[in-house]
Order: structure tokens, then C-alpha cells, then sequence
């Protein structure tokens, strides 16, 4: 079951694109936090998504926002995608234990072994404010997050 609207949010430490450990509990206090669970890198849906990050989303540029982006793949293939689509987000991989923060938020589709689309918005308190969760070919829509974001304040 996926974590709700309301709940704390589950703190977990993952490694980015250039092998950095990020520990989402480190943003407590200063940014509030995108977190997007995507299926996996270089994949249509997946590159266009992440691709609206990099030129639709201005609050990626924000100094109280972090986002965060987390799939099963490598942190090698993080940083080949990053480098060929010039993401300057974090990239993370949930690679091994094999899907765990996936699970952890209720979006791992087992029986593929790969994250569905899921989005968490989590606010500086570290508590879970905004959550949409859609079927793995579904792209979600940016404009969401920003309203999410704004009525955080």
C-alpha cells in the first residue's frame, strides 16, 4: 500500500548519479521535496517526463525545493542519461536492495521488478502533503506538482 497524503514520509538513503549518498531526511527543515518514482531511464514516457523536469518545471530552480527522482536502474545508467539529457537533478538508484524505497512507498511492481509512477510531495517537515500514483504507461501532469507546491506556501 502506497504512503498517504498526511503520513510521515519514509526516510530512506539512495546514491545519485555520481555515486553521492542522498538521504531524504537531510532536506527536513529547508526544502520541501518532489519525490518521482519512475519505471526506467532512457524509456519514452520516462524521457519525456524527466525531460518537462528539465524545461517545464521552474520550481526545479527554487532554493526550498528539492527534486528527487528514483528508479531501479544503476547509477551508471543514471549518469550516461543524465549526461546525454543534461539533467542537473538527482538521479537515484534503487538498484540494490532491488526496489526497496520503491516498495517501501507502496509503488513496486513486482512482478516486473520495476518502480510504477509515483509522486510524493513532502514538505520541509518531512510529512507527505501531495501523492498521485499512476500505471506504469500514464505520464503525470507537471501542473499538478506546481499547484501541490505552491499551496505549501
Amino acid at each position: 500500500m502506497a504512503v498517504e497524503a498526511g503520513e510521515a514520509a519514509p526516510d530512506f538513503e539512495l546514491r545519485d548519479q555520481h555515486g553521492t549518498p542522498v538521504r531524504l531526511s537531510s532536506f527536513r527543515g529547508a526544502k520541501n521535496v518532489v519525490l518521482v518514482f519512475y519505471p526506467l531511464a532512457f524509456s519514452p514516457v520516462c524521457s519525456g517526463e524527466l525531460c518537462a523536469f528539465r524545461d517545464e518545471f521552474p520550481e526545479v530552480n527554487r532554493d526550498d525545493v528539492e527534486l528527487l527522482t528514483v528508479s531501479v536502474d544503476s547509477t551508471f545508467t543514471h549518469r550516461a542519461w543524465a549526461d546525454a539529457e543534461h539533467f542537473q537533478f538527482g538521479l537515484l538508484s534503487d538498484f540494490w536492495p532491488h526496489g526497496d524505497v520503491a516498495k517501501l512507498y507502496g509503488v513496486f511492481d513486482s512482478e516486473r521488478g520495476i518502480a510504477i509512477r509515483g509522486t510524493f510531495i513532502i514538505d520541509k517537515g518531512g510529512v507527505v502533503r501531495w501523492k498521485v500514483v499512476n500505471p506504469i504507461p500514464q505520464a503525470r501532469d507537471l501542473a499538478e506538482y506546481s499547484k501541490a507546491l505552491a499551496a505549501l506556501g
